[in-house]
């Protein structure tokens, strides 16, 4: 697969609402393979980006592409079908339903979807569900979930949630990812765990795009970040371009970059050190 074949492209994206432009003429690249973090102050438009590229919201002017194929203007499950997933700020799982079956719910293309293929065709149907239980049972245990794959989802704690959140935007077998905040409100082991999570699966090809409001662990695991403020884009480059962007700091702290940037600069001449997974989950 060309690199063309799966990036993804914002060009001149702008969405009004009204007078106000949440996003304004926005354009950026997000190549495949890579974790790439978008970070800004609350109302940067961060989460409207999101909501244009998955299909939920129209773009006022612009282009969305995904391996040079438009995306804007499509609805979100074709959207889904073209090979971009995402989660959201605050998980909503079917509480009474199991772990398993919430994962389940996200198959696509399922034989069983025809109701006449029910009568006609039991075995395939049988088949594809025994295909479909099998590849949610994977994603749980590959998201740290396994002891609770039986267990309704009212169950589980934020952080848990946020790994359900993950393992049903997987099961539709993404090209792109999107992650809306997975570490928010996440106590510091679930967090941990999250992280790795992505890491492990970015390494199995998934492109990510990630919203993060704990600039820690986007520099940390994002190459390269995109910062907005706004509703544009303000910088974007390696972690330590952009934390000692002056304009990314005085976007944070309102300020001027006397005051020092929004995270601890590395060392001069030092690299940021890279993610690297604590090993409490196994990739």
């Amino acid at each position: 697969m060309t690199s063309e074949s799966s990036a993804l492209e914002l060009r001149g994206v702008t969405r009004a609402f009204g007078g106000h432009r949440a996003v304004d003429d926005v354009s950026f690249r997000v190549e495949p393979g890579t974790i790439t973090g978008l970070i800004g102050p609350n109302g940067a438009g961060k989460t409207t980006v999101f909501n244009l590229i998955a299909g939920a919201l129209r773009p006022s002017a612009g282009r969305i592409a995904l391996g040079g194929r438009r995306l804007d203007g499509r609805p979100p499950h074709l959207v889904l079908r073209a090979g971009v997933a995402r989660t959201f700020q605050i998980p909503r799982p079917f509480a009474a339903m199991t772990v398993l079956e919430n994962v389940m719910l996200a198959g696509q293309d399922q034989v069983g979807e025809c109701f006449w293929t029910n009568w006609l065709r039991p075995a395939a149907v049988a088949a594809g569900e025994r295909a479909l239980r099998g590849r949610a049972r994977e994603l749980v245990e590959f998201v740290g979930l396994g002891a609770l794959v039986g267990a309704p989802a009212r169950v589980l704690s934020g952080g848990q949630r946020k790994l359900l959140e993950i393992a049903r935007a997987l099961m539709t077998a993404p090209r792109l990812l999107l992650l809306d905040e997975p570490a928010a409100g996440v106590n510091p082991t679930l967090m941990e765990t999250i992280a790795e999570r992505i890491v492990a699966l970015n390494r199995t090809g998934v492109t990510v795009l990630l919203i993060e409001h704990r600039l820690e662990l986007v520099m940390r695991l994002c190459r390269p970040v995109l910062v907005m403020a706004g509703g544009r884009l303000l910088a974007e480059g390696d972690p330590d371009t952009v934390r000692a962007d002056p304009r990314v700091i005085e976007a944070y702290v309102g300020v001027g970059p006397r005051h020092g940037p929004p995270h601890p600069p590395a060392a001069q001449g030092a690299p940021a050190e890279p993610w690297r997974p604590s090993g409490s989950v196994g990739a």
